[in-house]
């Protein structure tokens, strides 16, 4: 739908349509419920990992309080885009203008600012295992608080660039986004204006902060590895998510083009699939986590059993 402004003889475009993941029609069903249980475990899962963190005292050091940055970073990941996803399964395809700016904004936002705190956690490893006597200077709560700021800050500055620069463009060729949510590529594929500098910062941008941060967490356990073998075992499950995390961001964003089902495969797979995989992978494999979860979990139950004990029902048999 579009609004003629007759002073200013351009279009104000209202409203765009989500064509979505292609090829769904026969498989509608059986989708909306695997994306639905996808997104119910993503958050049981992340949330789980908070209140297990935030709970337990012995887990209140550097490391799990990434960790809770990055499992509260997850939870809100796949609120922006799965929902969006469901809806379109359910034929909901309309998305206003203003909807699809807040959607790319928070992907970009939350996407980068994962980007940063995965590069953040591999150097508390590093600081960890390769520097133990300085750990506690390097990484003090203070450090860690602003590193994890840090990380949040500088997502928002770089989503609120892409965010600006891809919707000052005139948007008059379609309003059907060729994708499943709203994202730059796609977006910038409707515009009637020159997107060489958008195709460019995002080349320049995107793909080069996601390259680098790989690099600097490689590095990080190239380090780990030459300082002590064993000790890289403890990594095992951070490198699993970071692969699974980078290497379908940096295929997306490292050429000018995008929209091919290849390219929305690696998009579905790091916006959807690595939230849910990262309890799993990287938190609920951890000793301490399911030490700490077990000890919850019967503390809970010993509370029930007990109020169940009290109860005049009880009493009275």
């Amino acid at each position: 739908m579009f609004r003629t402004l007759d002073e200013r003889n351009s279009s104000l475009l209202v409203d765009f349509i989500l064509k979505g993941l292609p090829c769904i029609n026969e498989l509608r069903i059986p989708l909306f419920l695997l994306l639905t249980i996808i997104y119910t475990s993503t958050i049981v899962g992340n949330v789980l990992i908070i209140v297990v963190v935030n709970g337990t005292t012995s887990l209140h050091t550097p490391m799990y309080f990434f960790l809770a940055n990055l499992s509260f970073l997850d939870i809100c990941l796949s609120s922006v885009t799965l929902p969006r996803v469901l809806a379109n399964v359910l034929s909901i395809k309309t998305i206003s203008f203003s909807e699809c700016v807040s959607q790319l904004y928070f992907f970009h936002f939350l996407a980068s600012a994962e980007c940063f705190l995965y590069t953040v956690m591999a150097y508390d490893r590093y600081t960890a295992i390769c520097r133990p006597l300085h750990y506690s200077s390097f990484m003090s709560w203070k450090v860690s608080l602003c590193l994890a700021f840090g990380s949040w800050l500088a997502g928002s500055l770089h989503s609120i660039t892409h965010t600006m620069l891809t919707f000052q463009l005139p948007f008059c060729h379609s309003n059907e986004i060729d994708y499943f949510f709203c994202d730059i590529f796609p977006v910038l594929t409707l515009a009637c204006a020159d997107t060489t500098l958008n195709k460019t910062m995002v080349l320049a941008n995107i793909a080069s902060i996601s390259l680098t941060c790989f690099i600097l967490i490689m590095i990080s356990y190239i380090h780990i590895i030459i300082a002590i073998n064993k000790a890289f075992s403890t990594c095992i499950s951070h490198v699993t998510v970071v692969a699974l995390f980078y290497i379908p961001c940096v295929f997306t964003y490292m050429h000018r083009d995008s929209g091919s089902s290849f390219d929305m495969a690696a998009a579905v797979f790091y916006t959807l699939i690595t939230p849910f995989l990262n309890p799993i992978i990287y938190s609920l494999r951890n000793k301490q986590v399911k030490e700490a979860l077990k000890k919850i979990l019967k503390e809970k139950i010993d509370f029930l059993q007990y109020v169940a004990s009290k109860s005049p029902a009880s009493r009275h048999l």
